[in-house]
């Protein structure tokens, strides 16, 4: 079992910023190496949605296209972290934010929900107009 905690969320202007990290601790620290990780969000009433993700390694990555240009997703392999650099949010952008995992060494991005095996408990943010 690999636990999973979000960070970095909070309140932010349209236009701000924001910058979301996902980590594990303990036991789990070598397993979460092995993962691909993406970042999901839901919105009030709305279906959990796949951002973005990123490969085990950090070499592939890939974005839905409501994100692309603003979002990047990166991985730190020697602090075994991955961050979500948020730029020009939107309104539409508000949701909780859950870092989720899978483990896997394939290099292909999973977008559905299914694929991923450990959750994190969901960080909000709210991007106001």
């Amino acid at each position: 079992q690999v636990q999973l905690v979000e960070s970095g969320g909070g309140l932010v202007q349209a236009g701000g910023s924001l910058r979301l990290s996902c980590g594990t601790s303990g036991r789990t620290w070598s397993t979460f190496g092995s993962c691909a990780v993406g970042w999901f969000r839901q919105a009030p009433g709305k279906e959990r949605e796949f951002v973005t993700g990123i490969s085990w390694s950090g070499a592939t990555t890939y974005y839905v296209d409501s994100v692309k240009g603003r979002f990047t997703i990166t991985r730190d392999i020697a602090k075994n972290t991955v961050s979500l650099q948020m730029n020009s949010l939107k309104p539409e952008d508000s949701a909780v934010y859950y870092c989720a995992a899978r483990q896997t060494f394939a290099d292909r991005i999973e977008v559905g929900r299914s694929k991923y095996d450990y959750w994190g408990q969901g960080t909000q943010v709210t991007v106001s107009s």
